[in-house]
């Protein structure tokens, strides 16, 4: 079972890792690796951290897509 990060809400985590699933699924049937989906949402730095593994490749996108956004400096 998946646990979603405390800051999300269970009905946004669940939409958000189906998304996120559905573009690695994308990935895959072009030929590509857990890195090339990363590398799609600019967190190519983390590509050494999943090392060919799918599933934390697809919870990290989630991570991403349903974190909170950076407030900027004025």
């Amino acid at each position: 079972m998946q646990m979603s990060p405390e800051y999300v809400d269970q009905m946004q985590w669940h939409q958000t890792l189906g998304f996120a699933r559905q573009v690695c699924a994308r990935v895959f049937r072009d030929g590509g690796a857990p890195a090339d989906a990363l590398k799609a949402f600019g967190l190519q730095s983390h590509a050494a951290s999943v090392n060919g593994d799918w599933s934390k490749a697809v919870e990290l996108i989630a991570e991403v897509m349903c974190a909170p956004p950076q407030r900027s400096a004025a």
